[in-house]
């Protein structure tokens, strides 16, 4: 129960706090959440996600969804056919973290020229030689 309900508040753990990291570090890496954001309709290919995903390797992809599946983002299937055919799919866990970074993804997507440009600016105004 909790404090709307009448019933005791949970209590946060100090631990709890370190956990949250380390779950954070997990999904919030770039590749997660691409992979994350590409899984949206439904289950894909691991080649379907390789050419949506721009600039990851196969290695990382490989490593990335083996993460999510071991943190129950999402979900893998091997279907015994020739030759293999391997799916992934959200979980519904997963489903929520993709409709919790929407937001985010979709204000990295609208801002990016506007980053673009302040990088230019920082860089161009930046003294190259290192100070002593």
């Amino acid at each position: 129960m909790d404090a709307a309900r009448g019933g005791p508040k949970p209590v946060a753990r100090p631990s709890d706090a370190c956990r949250t990291r380390v779950v954070l570090d997990i999904v919030g890496d770039k590749w997660s959440l691409l992979v994350v954001r590409n899984l949206k309709d439904g289950p894909r290919r691991f080649t379907e996600l390789k050419k949506a995903i721009d600039g990851i390797s196969q290695r990382m992809l490989t490593v990335t969804l083996r993460s999510l599946e071991r943190d129950g983002i999402l979900t893998r299937t091997v279907y015994e056919v020739m030759p293999p055919h391997v799916s992934y799919e959200l979980t519904g866990m997963g489903i929520t973290l993709r409709e919790a970074t929407a937001p985010l993804l979709e204000w990295s997507i609208a801002h990016l020229a506007r980053i673009d440009d302040a990088r230019a600016a920082y860089d161009a105004r930046t003294d190259p030689t290192p100070a002593s």
